[in-house]
């Protein structure tokens, strides 16, 4: 029988991109930030019942502007992000600075 080893993700992170603080560690925390809000406001939309191209419209964008920022293929300015927050899915964005 084969033994089961759990890992929490904390472990895994360690074990495999080092510590926090580290260049690759920090890397890849960084990289899920961005990859984490793209993906915020794609449940959003869905959760609204809207198209990318509705979100859009509602912003003042294109399409695949929406597309790309939920892909995470392109980063989103604090500006733009607030826009589709408020604008395009009537909510409120709150950012928290941590020391």
């Amino acid at each position: 029988m084969k033994k089961s080893i759990t890992t929490t993700l904390e472990q895994f992170k360690n074990t495999h991109y080092g510590k926090p603080g580290t260049p690759k560690r920090d890397a890849l925390d960084t990289g899920y930030e961005v990859f984490k809000v793209g993906t915020q406001i794609q449940e959003a939309r869905k959760k609204l019942g809207l198209t990318q191209e509705e979100l859009a419209d509602r912003v003042g964008t294109t399409k695949q502007y929406i597309s790309k920022i939920e892909n995470d293929v392109k980063e989103v300015r604090i500006s733009t992000l607030k826009k589709i927050v408020e604008l395009g899915l009537n909510g409120t964005l709150s950012l928290q600075i941590l020391l």
